[in-house]
């Protein structure tokens, strides 16, 4: 069963578009697990545009008294408030993304460039935690390599350059699909679990979910987006019925 995480970040932007608690992100995390989710996502920016600190404190205590039965994904880039954080709330799992200046959402996965050291030295301390570790990385041989070598448990492939493929057409969408299916079943040839997100969504869901070794779909703008015409709790169960099926 592939597992979907639901990342309300989009609740928390429209949030602070007006100031004040509404809507309350810990109330949509209540109804997404009440629809069945499996697992939240949030991505704590250090501009504090969408969730903040206090939310993922928020969450972590909601989830923490459900005993394992959500999981909690804190993805972000791995800079001293972020990782201060994460130590503090120990979710299951701490994807690293790297963030680009004056991005609105992430662009590309790590490069395999990426200096060693310091990665090395983050993903040991998040380990040692107890706290899996996921890397957000691109559809490619040597991101994947460098995310085993270096200890990772999971890999997240960045899946929107498949769902651009797909709105061209089905040709397109199978050889974007097979890209992907060359990476997961590398990631899995070297002991990496699978997980995936960005632009994922109802329809693309239904070739995506059928990637090799996928444990793991990180979902919020597209869900989020199409809660507002169907309700939360309802567009959980789409998704979730989406990827039952594969």
């Amino acid at each position: 069963m592939i597992h979907l995480s639901v990342n309300v970040n989009k609740v928390a932007t429209i949030r602070n578009s007006r100031g004040g608690a509404v809507p309350s992100v810990l109330e949509a995390v209540e109804v997404c697990v009440g629809a069945g989710a499996p697992g939240i996502t949030v991505h704590p920016r250090a501009d504090a545009r969408h969730i903040r600190p206090a939310d993922v404190r928020e969450i972590a205590r909601y989830l923490t008294s459900l005993e394992g039965r959500v999981e909690y994904n804190i993805e972000g880039d791995p800079r001293p408030g972020l990782l201060d954080l994460v130590h503090e709330v120990r979710p299951d799992q701490c994807t690293l993304v790297p963030v680009r200046p004056g991005e609105v959402t992430s662009q590309a996965g790590w490069s395999a460039d990426t200096p060693r050291a310091e990665m090395q030295r983050v993903i040991d301390g998040l380990r040692a935690a107890g706290i899996r570790v996921s890397v957000f990385v691109d559809p490619e041989e040597a991101p994947v390599r460098w995310a085993a070598d270096l200890g990772a448990d999971r890999v997240e492939l960045y899946s929107e350059p498949f769902a651009r493929a797909f709105e061209r057409g089905d040709a397109d969408a199978r050889a974007s699909f097979a890209v992907y299916t060359r990476a997961a079943e590398l990631a899995g040839s070297l002991g990496l679990g699978v997980n995936a997100g960005h632009d994922l969504d109802l329809d693309n869901l239904v070739m995506f979910r059928k990637l090799p070794h996928l444990a793991e779909v990180s979902i919020g703008h597209a869900l989020i987006g199409h809660a507002l015409f169907v309700g939360l709790a309802h567009g959980v169960r789409e998704y979730l019925d989406v990827l039952a099926a594969s």
